[in-house]
């Protein structure tokens, strides 16, 4: 049996909400180890001058704690 943690991040990229989601994995993984999942639960945009200027993900991600 393993026991998993759910944290919750909040990441953004000016490319997409791809790059976004691989954003907040990234920084998740610089202080947390065994990542097993992300869950995309919410994107958004930020409005500039009529267009897209970001991309904002909010991604719960899951991993084994040993």
């Amino acid at each position: 049996m393993a026991i998993l943690k759910v944290i919750e991040v909040m990441a953004d990229s000016t490319v997409s909400w791809e790059d976004a989601t691989k954003n907040a994995v990234a920084h998740a993984a610089k202080s947390v180890n065994h990542i097993k999942s992300a869950f995309v639960q919410s994107q958004s945009v930020v409005v500039k001058d009529g267009g897209v200027s970001e991309f904002r993900v909010n991604v719960k991600i899951t991993f084994e704690v040993k």
